[in-house]
């Protein structure tokens, strides 16, 4: 070989070892943090979070599926409760209203009453609801009295993405599987409890019910996830969260004025309409 070639050679080959080095500090560098501010969206309220602090989507246990983004938590004893609920029993507070609807009664349209004799299609038998019958209770609030909880922008994980403002929760209406057997039934999230509106190591994180008056009771669900799952009034089943993307079509997706499906029928109708009032003009 000729001296020339000999020394490109080994001059390439040094290149090469010195490249791969530097790769490898990069990659074990500790990643810059991101600074995310509400100035971004035009509010009032700016407010700077640290994403890198935010809790994101848990990673998923043994039992869960890939595309999951949200484990399930596992036999959770489970209680039925209703909007309009009167106190009584292990109910201490009137279901007249929720954590964050002042009118819950009235915007639901009347009391949800349990009794099957007077429920048909997992409804009232004598009215509609103006809000989705497949309700449920964790115990966890987000809001405080102004704005949210101080923990709230680090433990929700929808949180970022969620944010109205400091005036609406980024919990009410999210969507929550719950499952008996083989028989999986999809509610929103409505209100706060049972007892407890602070226990986010549990809703969000690996802790389990604290214990309380209903047998250590995580979840409350609706007269109508009750007669879809064919649950007793205190049972075990298991929950979680879900994007709305995730949730089939079901009687859960035909009535309310909070129901996702709803929402987005009515739009595409609006829109169709719009369509074709163009086109006719």
């Amino acid at each position: 070989m000729k001296i020339g070639k000999f020394t490109h050679a080994i001059a390439v080959l040094l290149s090469s070892i010195s490249s791969v080095f530097a790769h490898d500090a990069d990659s074990n560098a500790e990643p810059a943090k991101t600074k995310f501010s509400k100035k971004s969206e035009k509010t009032a309220d700016d407010r700077v979070f640290d994403i890198s602090s935010i809790a994101f989507a848990p990673k998923l246990l043994a039992g869960d599926h890939p595309g999951q983004r949200y484990p399930w938590k596992n036999e959770i004893v489970t209680t039925v409760f209703w909007i309009g609920e009167k106190p009584g029993g292990n109910n201490p507070v009137p279901n007249r209203v929720s954590s964050w609807d002042n009118q819950w009664a009235k915007n639901y349209g009347g009391t949800d009453d349990p009794d099957s004799a007077h429920r048909s299609n997992y409804i009232p038998a004598n009215f509609t609801p103006g809000l989705n019958p497949f309700y449920c209770a964790l115990p966890y609030n987000d809001k405080a009295k102004d704005g949210h909880r101080p923990e709230a922008p680090r433990v929700v994980p929808w949180f970022r993405d969620a944010y109205q403002g400091p005036g609406v929760s980024t919990c009410k209406d999210r969507w929550v599987a719950i499952r008996k057997g083989n028989r999986v039934a999809y509610a929103q999230w409505e209100d706060a409890g049972p007892f407890r509106t602070d226990h986010w190591q549990y809703v969000f994180g690996n802790d389990r019910p604290k214990p309380n008056l209903n047998k250590g009771a995580g979840l409350d669900v609706s007269p109508a996830v009750r007669d879809y799952l064919g649950l007793k009034p205190t049972d075990v089943t298991d929950w979680r969260f879900v994007d709305f993307n995730e949730v089939p079509r079901g009687p859960w997706a035909t009535h309310g004025e909070n129901n996702t499906f709803v929402i987005n029928d009515r739009s595409k109708g609006k829109a169709l309409a719009e369509r074709l009032g163009t086109i006719a003009r």
